[in-house]
């Protein structure tokens, strides 16, 4: 009896120990979505949105807006939740027309259920769009908003004018995180357009490195070029492997993801990975580094945010995004590329 007893209490005290043992993690999510064109049904000077209005080719309604504003929210408020109940802190966005689009996006149940703000700074954007940035300000504090300005290096593009750098600086998880929300130049143009962006984005990332070393950076959006691409693996110098990446350097999760099959969206059948989010040294664990030290907010895992309802259900174009036009036809769909989301982990001390 007297040995059982003693077994017990032996028992009692190794699962104690074990228990204390026992590490506690805060997860947050991180996202971007490319809301393909998000206007509102109204003009606005100087801007070439006309196809966006009622009597314009696409014939834009407000119950077509007010459908595209739901169907938006639905998705940004689900984004992370597959690992974070409450979803993402932050998500980067872009074809935003205007500081309208985005309240009335977050005026939309499904976020303000999350009591979601957004951070916005009107562009030169030859057709209205821009970059924003959407937020809960129980997860994330807002410190510095600037636009940096894409800037055109040739002559002959002196009077072109396209998406600048929104670059936002705060605290989530109470450590200084900065993010750069990007749309480069569309295929449309040649390669060394985005090759420019990539160079002028990596002159912002080193600006706020040398404004604070220990900042966390996010380079998130969407790149109109793979990782492997030109303006992505060599003039922002984002590496595949975590290991190649230096102390001021950053990594590219996608570009296995990409590699293994799949993408944010698709053209002739074929993905590519066009809407990805960048991580700076100080956000994962490499080298020397305890790969599993999670002391301060580091990466956990990344995903491509997939629905059913993402996707075209039947016809010549199954499997595809839907939309919310095609053809000149009103699907009242979602857009045509897919949400990133990026997962952090943090010890609770």
């Amino acid at each position: 009896m007297k040995k059982l007893i003693f077994t017990l209490l032996l028992a009692l005290i190794v699962l104690g120990a074990l228990q204390a043992q026992e590490k506690r993690y805060t997860v947050h999510a991180v996202g971007f979505y490319n809301l393909e064109n998000l206007f509102d049904t109204c003009h606005d000077e100087g801007k070439n949105d006309y196809q966006f209005l009622p009597d314009g080719t696409n014939r834009w309604t407000g119950l077509k807006y007010s459908h595209k504003l739901k169907n938006m929210a639905r998705v940004l408020s689900e984004m992370g939740t597959d690992v974070v109940p409450w979803g993402c802190s932050f998500i980067g966005v872009s074809e935003v027309e205007n500081a309208k689009c985005l309240t009335d996006l977050c005026n939309q149940d499904a976020l303000k259920a999350h009591n979601f703000r957004f951070v916005h700074v009107e562009g030169p954007d030859h057709r209205g769009v821009d970059c924003g940035l959407l937020y809960n300000p129980k997860l994330f504090r807002v410190h510095n908003v600037k636009l940096v300005p894409y800037v055109y290096v040739r002559p002959e593009d002196a009077d072109r004018a396209t998406r600048g750098f929104l670059t936002v600086s705060g605290t989530m998880a109470g450590e200084h995180v900065a993010v750069i929300v990007n749309h480069l130049p569309s295929r449309a143009a040649t390669s060394f357009y985005r090759e420019e962006g990539g160079r002028q984005i990596r002159l912002v990332k080193d600006s706020l490195l040398r404004d604070d070393p220990n900042v966390k950076i996010f380079v998130m959006g969407d790149m109109n070029d793979d990782p492997q691409d030109k303006s992505m693996a060599v003039s922002l110098g984002a590496k595949r492997k975590q290991k190649d990446v230096e102390p001021d350097g950053l990594w590219n999760p996608w570009w296995d993801v990409l590699a293994s099959g799949t993408g944010t969206l698709q053209y002739d059948g074929k993905w590519n990975l066009f809407d990805q989010i960048i991580l700076s040294r100080r956000l994962f664990n490499a080298g020397k580094d305890d790969p599993k030290d999670y002391s301060t907010l580091k990466h956990f895992k990344h995903q491509i945010f997939s629905r059913d309802y993402l996707f075209q259900r039947d016809g010549k174009y199954k499997g595809n995004t839907l939309r919310t036009h095609a053809g000149g036809v009103w699907l009242d769909g979602y857009s045509d590329h897919l949400p990133t989301v990026v997962y952090l982990r943090k010890e609770v001390k």
